[in-house]
């Protein structure tokens, strides 16, 4: 029997995430890996928070970052959605829906 690598998913699911401090809001979505919906959560969150510490990003979620401090915010899962296509736009209409203050595009 011939083993042949399969096709990769186009619908893999994607977390639509809330990071909160102070009332403050940013919304971001990312993939879910291998099935570990906070997993994949936590792995998106310390990328938010290396790209805080170690560039010199004036992004709103970056400047709250350092100035409040990575382990004083809320990392929640608000939506887990399949495909990549729906979450992004999911994610467009809760940040349309919230108006989160942290986000720097708000389409």
């Amino acid at each position: 029997m011939i083993k042949t690598k399969r096709k990769p998913r186009s619908d893999r699911k994607h977390i639509i995430y809330s990071l909160t401090i102070k009332g403050q809001e940013y919304i971001g979505v990312t993939y879910v890996d291998k099935g570990r919906v906070n997993a994949s959560l936590t792995r998106r969150w310390r990328k938010h928070v290396n790209r805080a510490l170690n560039e010199n990003k004036a992004w709103k979620l970056c400047v709250a970052i350092r100035k409040y401090g990575a382990d004083n915010f809320t990392v929640s899962v608000l939506e887990v959605v399949r495909g990549k296509s729906a979450a992004h736009i999911r994610e467009r209409e809760l940040i349309k829906e919230r108006k989160p203050k942290l986000n720097t595009d708000v389409r």
